[in-house]
């Protein structure tokens, strides 16, 4: 008698602490909003499994991950096959190739000027591939990209040069003015801020583009061929200015035929061929 008693007790017990944790949770014993709860508690916990093993994996640094992708053009042209390539936070990589590897339908794949016949590009883990076409300015502003033709308007000074990347964003003028002298004074021409485009060297119109390309913060900085048309001294005065940018923090993804700057770099080389990637060394040299 005196064991059923005991059993009934710890049963009511236990019934009475089911209430309770029922009442503090916000329930009061509805099934459904248990179940919901039950839901979201799978939820989270599915969840903070996979940021473990993106963790364990060194996943959550990944900025840019190509999946499989390729680009096919009409009469059977491919540009880009099967590629596969994941660049982390902080990098700094040369791709490299001979004319018509694919460098260039790579860099239009990731500013999205071109989209994948096949597979998935990811950016700071979004498929940049299943962007509407009004999202697509937003996302360009943090891609910053600066070419070999400089791209520079003619007539307009290096502040008119840079505050019109601002200016198409809306930015209101009083910000302009004060960004502006800030970004041009990172590239070192601050003295040349009321220069002409046309009066300014081949390094220092590659400079108004990196200056350009820089004023909205941008976490990935393309730079094609940016040393292309430049004497020796004003390349490497922009390969110091682009390390520069990337230790602060800004990817950087140089597309270059220069086998002396990135022999020198001995940073990350991916090479392409025939639409392929070929090679991926981290400190690599610039083999064909």
């Amino acid at each position: 008698m005196m064991m059923a008693k005991d059993k009934n007790e710890a049963n009511k017990e236990e019934t009475t602490l089911s209430k309770t944790d029922s009442i503090e949770d916000g329930t009061k014993d509805n099934p459904d909003i248990q179940n919901n709860q039950e839901i979201k508690k799978e939820a989270r916990a599915k969840v903070a499994k996979s940021a473990e093993k993106d963790k364990d994996e060194g996943r959550e640094h990944i900025v840019i991950e190509f999946k499989n992708v390729s680009k096919k053009y009409a009469h059977g042209v491919v540009a880009a096959e099967k590629c596969s390539l994941i660049i982390k936070i902080g990098e700094f990589v040369s791709l490299v190739g001979p004319s018509g590897a694919g460098k260039s339908t790579l860099i239009r794949l990731l500013t999205c000027e071109e989209r994948p016949s096949e597979g998935r590009i990811v950016v700071a883990g979004r498929d940049i591939t299943a962007l509407k076409p009004n999202e697509l300015p937003y996302y360009r502003r943090k891609v910053g990209i600066i070419f070999q033709d400089f791209k520079l308007l003619p007539k307009k000074t290096v502040f008119e040069n840079v505050a019109f990347a601002l200016e198409v964003a809306g930015v209101p003028n009083s910000i302009i003015n004060e960004k502006v002298p800030k970004i041009v004074e990172i590239v070192g021409l601050t003295k040349r801020i009321k220069a002409l485009s046309e009066e300014l060297s081949g390094g220092e119109k590659q400079r108004v583009s990196i200056a350009r390309a820089l004023v909205h913060e941008p976490r990935i900085l393309i730079a094609d061929e940016p040393t292309g048309n430049l004497d020796p001294v004003s390349t490497w005065e922009i390969i110091e200015l682009l390390f520069k940018i990337n230790r602060q923090g800004t990817i950087v993804l140089l597309a270059t035929h220069d086998k002396e700057v990135v022999d020198a770099l001995q940073r990350r080389v991916v090479t392409m061929r025939d639409g392929k990637i070929i090679g991926d060394q981290e400190h690599g040299k610039y083999v064909l």
